[in-house]
């Protein structure tokens, strides 16, 4: 037994370090050196593709007019970009909102779908891929965003023009915060969301495998896309893995930028981590194939950055039972199971009073209570994908606007 607790506590330090440590140094090491792509569209290049942009919206009229008005400053070609907008049965004034826009600014090329039966995002998705291929040939890319998610007018550009490269079937934008905040969760979500940046950064350089987009904004071959499996939770996961699987490169741009606004509440971060979690777990049942044993590039990479991440809050529970386990014979596991069972209630505690107080000077133990509550999270997920996913419709996040 304790042969069993020592080979568990080991295991969980090395999952969790590999994951968070070991391989994203890996990566920076075999990325330093290496060139960017550089087979790229100029900005006048008359082979530049034609863009269908694919917007599935559901409850967005606090964000629908910034949106709309972010798609008609993209610089690009005229007459080489659509919009093709799907209402998942909005039932507040998103619809409205939309309409009475375009009524009074027509935007070429802009074809809105209020669709009257809530399905969810992929079904929706699906859709309006459908429409776009059927009255689109040729060289031609889709632009998969979210509502939320606010376009440079350059981002478009910037994601399109690597795919002269034939070898690339995805480029992600490099997302980034706005509306940052001392009080809440904002600024420990943007620190790991710039760790995540940076580490798929280096992913396209060294490998041309960028694990997984942010889903909010990424350009796709309209080739390569395929419909969406039903009761999908995490669509843009799966459709940039079904690419890495034929063959083609993932890779990001840290040009192509673009902003959502910070989430703040706790509460509204961790059920949407939960329902990624969820979709990641369901995603992992599909790509299983690739991790068992992860012999190549990329099973490598998807095991390191995604897989064992994804079981991060299983492998900080093994760690404090198993010290537990061991603590009996062992001072310096007792040391450290005391040491973890009065710590986590500490920094809790410690981070709730700071919240109380809409500070942010103990940086350390906001980043610490986040990284716990999202890890809680993704168990929670996974047991939400172990009873069943059911149906794959989504509220929209609080954000700050």
């Amino acid at each position: 037994m304790q042969l069993l607790a020592q080979i568990v506590f080991w295991s969980s330090v090395l999952g969790l370090a590999h994951s968070y440590v070991i391989y994203p140094l890996v990566m920076r090491l075999l990325a330093c050196g290496k060139l960017p792509n550089t087979l790229m569209y100029t900005p006048d290049d008359p082979g530049l593709p034609l863009v269908s942009v694919l917007l599935s919206v559901y409850n967005e009229e606090l964000v629908i007019a910034e949106k709309l008005a972010s798609l008609r400053n993209l610089r690009y070609p005229a007459g080489k970009l659509r919009v093709y907008i799907g209402s998942d049965g909005s039932d507040d004034r998103t619809e409205e909102i939309l309409t009475a826009s375009l009524a009074q600014q027509p935007f070429p090329g802009l074809q809105f779908f209020p669709f009257a039966e809530r399905r969810g995002k992929p079904p929706v998705i699906n859709d309006l891929a459908q429409r776009a291929l059927a009255s689109e040939v040729g060289n031609h890319v889709f632009l998969l965003t979210d509502a939320s998610v606010m376009l440079e007018p350059d981002t478009l550009y910037c994601l399109v023009r690597h795919l002269k490269n034939e070898r690339i079937g995805v480029v992600d934008a490099h997302m980034r915060s706005r509306g940052l905040q001392a009080a809440g969760i904002s600024r420990s979500e943007d620190r790991y969301l710039s760790g995540e940046v940076r580490l798929k950064h280096w992913e396209s350089l060294a490998w041309g495998m960028m694990i997984g987009p942010f889903g909010g904004c990424y350009a796709l071959r309209a080739g390569l896309f395929e419909p969406i499996p039903p009761r999908s939770l995490v669509d843009d996961f799966w459709l940039v893995f079904r690419v890495l699987e034929k063959g083609f490169q993932a890779i990001n741009d840290l040009d192509a930028v673009c902003f959502e606004s910070a989430t703040h509440r706790v509460g509204d971060e961790y059920k949407r981590k939960k329902r990624i979690a969820a979709g990641s777990f369901q995603n992992l049942a599909r790509f299983r194939h690739w991790v068992m044993p992860p012999a190549s590039r990329l099973g490598f990479a998807f095991f390191s950055h995604k897989v064992l991440r994804w079981f991060g809050g299983f492998f900080l529970v093994s760690i404090y039972l198993s010290a537990g386990m061991l603590g009996g014979e062992n001072q310096l596991f007792r040391l450290l199971f005391w040491l973890l069972t009065g710590s986590v209630p500490a920094v809790l505690a410690l981070n709730y009073i700071q919240e109380r107080m809409r500070s942010n000077r103990l940086a350390l133990i906001k980043n610490v209570a986040y990284f716990l509550a999202m890890n809680v999270a993704l168990m929670d997920g996974f047991f939400k994908w172990l009873r069943g996913i059911r149906q794959n419709t989504w509220q929209r996040t609080a954000r700050s606007e």
